[in-house]
């Protein structure tokens, strides 16, 4: 549930649980631009570099960020890449984050945005991006002192801020300075409207140079403060402590162009790198990427899974990429929904989430649903909020185009081999079947799905999934009879059924796919394609049986010609990509970013953004747990 508030008569947000007051007299504002802001040297400190990372300890309503993310804007000697990161265990809801904007009418665009992808907070870690993926909040939901232990990062700047010590002690203890102190280099920045003893002496204690300053009012003192111990400080590992990060943007070689691919290539070009996209094919999303339309969708378990906790902050990812990218809505894409039905007759949603930020996620289908899906209403289903449908060629094709990317068809990469340059530093060079240079730079990933084997060691067990669908017009597809209807949002549950991708008579209706392990040969047969017809048919037939009534003869029945497409997916034996370093040891500049399986749609966002935020040594797009979880670092020898 969102955080209760109670609004003062001047307008100023109340907290009953702390009892206390939110903001200062004018709102907060001088207090976020002059106390915090100002004074951690900004926006000097952050000029001309490639990245910034501001870490908060209270994110209250959000004016410390509004505040820093309009200055960013302002600023035309800005780092290139902001990433403001900020702990809270009790969010407000979206109508009290906007309501409180309103008294700062020049943030409340930017509030507005805020508020529009404030949904869904369940405890953990999320990534909200804005400004095309350049400002990037990162929030971590839940006790502070806990997450900044868990989570690994390492901030420029320090924004101390939260509940007075008198009315919320745990946030300005010396356990929790101590966490705070662990996230700082040395150099690092710290300010707070405080000037309580024992925080000063914490923060001495834990490295900290501590000075009074002048407060912005009605604060006649305020607290700075510089990490600078007088001893090494031991802090936290980085993200993978074999493979360092990048400390400037580099030039990158990107094997494969499908959603992986692309995805890789974005995330780094949005950071000022020079990526090239090599792929075997004429096209771009020539693989399994070339699907005519698929479902991305959170998965849900009784327990919140790793798989199900990833799929959520996937989904996440996917909507801002698709939102940002200039696609057309309703197009080539749609947010509408997806309904899953269960047909076992369990439903699979951990019990909380009867209502809170898990139902804004998914939750018990309800009867308008079913009955537009033309199911019984006893029918156990679990309607998906946050998911939908896409045409992921077109979603791949807008990711590539972009001036920092150069896309290269038509070349199959024979071998990698790892030269010195002139300067002594190491580069990669990928070459054809006749030892021409295809390209060379000096960091390498592999995104070729199962194709990626030959450039990866034994030790990495790629598993072919080859899946055909069966697709068709709608104008040219059989009508259904007077039982069944056309869903106006995606199925899945047993296969699933896209049906209608697109507002006119040529958009395509799919449905699938066929799980086929071990299975390589492209094309299918037509043997094999007219089993896959009928495998569908029997899904469908399952799924949505008045609707497969009238549908399934013309996909499986005699004389029947249904269109085909057929791909050859691959995955991991846990059903988990491979997001990391290859061979950090033996192969430095070589990274893999694979094995997507069937849920290609749902996480090739994400991978993309924690392969480039490992790369370049940011705050993770996840928690450190999950990144683990996905990382080349899990595989035995790692």
């Amino acid at each position: 549930m969102s955080e209760p508030i109670e609004w003062m008569p001047d307008g100023t947000p109340y907290s009953p649980r702390f009892g206390d007051r939110y903001h200062s007299e004018d709102g907060g504002l001088t207090q976020a631009r002059t106390t915090f802001f100002q004074g951690c040297g900004l926006p000097e400190a952050w000029a001309g570099q490639p990245q910034w990372r501001i870490l908060e300890t209270g994110f209250g309503f959000g004016l410390n960020f509004l505040v820093t993310w309009a200055a960013w804007r302002a600023d035309p000697a800005r780092c290139r890449l902001l990433h403001f990161v900020s702990c809270e265990a009790w969010p407000v809801s979206a109508q009290d984050l906007l309501r409180a904007a309103d008294s700062h009418p020049d943030l409340l665009p930017l509030a507005r945005q805020l508020h529009a992808q404030w949904w869904g907070l369940l405890p953990g870690v999320h990534r909200l991006a804005f400004e095309d993926g350049r400002v990037l909040l990162t929030l971590y939901v839940g006790d502070a002192q806990a997450m900044l232990r868990q989570q690994m990062l390492q901030a420029d700047s320090i924004y101390l801020d939260g509940f007075s010590p008198q009315r919320n002690p745990g946030m300005w203890d010396a356990q929790m300075l101590k966490a705070v102190a662990r996230c700082c280099r040395r150099g690092t920045r710290l300010a707070t409207w405080t000037i309580s003893r024992p925080v000063r002496d914490a923060l001495a204690q834990c490295g900290f140079i501590v000075r009074k300053v002048p407060g912005a009012p009605p604060k006649r003192d305020n607290l700075q403060a510089t990490f600078d111990p007088a001893w090494e400080p031991r802090t936290a590992p980085p993200q993978a402590a074999i493979a360092p990060p990048v400390s400037q943007p580099a030039d990158c070689l990107v094997i494969g162009s499908g959603l992986s691919g692309a995805a890789v290539a974005a995330s780094l070009a949005r950071r000022g790198w020079q990526v090239q996209v090599l792929d075997r094919g004429a096209e771009p999303a020539a693989g399994a990427s070339g699907l005519p339309a698929g479902v991305f969708a959170p998965h849900v378990s009784p327990d919140d899974n790793v798989l199900s906790r990833l799929s959520r902050s996937g989904v996440r990812a996917s909507l801002q990429a698709l939102a940002a990218a200039p696609l057309i809505e309703g197009e080539d894409w749609s947010a509408c929904g997806v309904l899953e039905r269960e047909l076992d007759g369990k439903l699979r949603l951990p019990a909380e989430w009867h209502a809170g930020p898990g139902a804004q996620w998914s939750r018990p289908a309800d009867a308008a649903a079913l009955e537009a899906a033309g199911l019984p209403p006893a029918t156990v289903a679990c309607w998906h909020a946050r998911a939908g449908w896409l045409r992921p060629g077109r979603l791949v094709r807008a990711l590539l185009d972009n001036p920092a990317i150069q896309w290269q068809g038509e070349s199959t990469v024979a071998r990698l081999e790892r030269i010195t340059a002139a300067d002594g530093s190491t580069r990669w060079q990928a070459l054809d079947a006749d030892g021409a240079v295809l390209a060379e730079a000096a960091h390498v990933v592999i995104a070729a799905g199962y194709d990626s084997r030959p450039w990866l060691p034994a030790r990495y067990p790629l598993n072919a999934l080859r899946g055909q669908v069966s697709w068709g017009l709608r104008a040219e597809s059989p009508q259904p009879g007077p039982a069944a209807v056309w869903p106006p949002f995606p199925v899945n549950g047993h296969g699933n059924l896209v049906p209608q991708a697109g507002p006119n008579a040529e958009a395509p209706w799919i449905m699938g796919s066929t799980f086929e392990r071990g299975a390589t040969q492209l094309p299918p047969t037509p043997a094999e394609q007219a089993e896959a017809h009928a495998v569908n048919a029997a899904k469908l037939e399952q799924l949505l049986p008045a609707l497969a009534a009238g549908l399934a003869p013309a996909i499986a029945g005699p004389g029947a010609t249904p269109r085909h497409w057929a791909a050859v997916r691959c995955t991991a034996p846990d059903r988990l990509p491979f997001v990391g370093p290859v061979d950090p040891t033996n192969q430095p500049g070589l990274w893999v970013c694979a094995a997507m399986g069937a849920r290609g749609l749902t996480l090739s966002q994400l991978c993309g953004e924690l392969l480039a935020a490992r790369l370049s040594g940011e705050p993770l797009p996840v928690d450190v747990r999950l990144a683990r979880a996905l990382g080349t670092e899990r595989l035995p020898g790692a």
